[in-house]
């Protein structure tokens, strides 16, 4: 039992998903960040208003009870953490797809020519050049 799951793991297939698991999962980190950090407070600044600090208030904080709310603003957030990633992941696809593209309209090499075909080639070119062919 532990060969079969030694073997299954070591699947390719099962390999690569885990890479792209960790990638993408880096990635997202990256595209987080970038929208909280550096997208959101330029956005903020246009709009007047911080994004995350958008809410809708059901029950105000009282004593010792939280503040009730829905944070809409980190919804639109993770709207645009998700296009992002989305638009971002579209154009690597597109570019791979056009250099496999370009990769399959190269045109295939001229097959070798057969034995025969040398022989006879030989022979022409000692006829042309005025040789006698023993």
């Amino acid at each position: 039992m532990l060969q079969e799951f030694k073997k299954f793991i070591m699947r390719g297939n099962v390999v690569d998903l885990a890479v792209a698991v960790i990638i993408g999962a880096a990635f997202g980190r990256i595209v987080a960040s970038f929208v909280n950090d550096m997208l959101m407070p330029v956005l903020g600044m246009f709009v007047g208003f911080n994004f995350t600090d958008l809410k809708i208030v059901i029950s105000e904080a009282q004593g010792d009870l939280a503040e009730i709310a829905v944070f809409y603003g980190s919804f639109i957030q993770a709207v645009l953490d998700f296009l992002i990633i989305g638009l971002a992941i579209f154009l690597m696809i597109k570019a791979m797809n056009r250099f496999q593209k370009k990769k399959e309209d190269a045109p295939p090499p001229p097959p070798l020519p057969t034995k025969e075909e040398t022989l006879l080639t030989e022979i022409r070119d000692l006829i042309a050049g005025g040789q006698k062919i023993a």
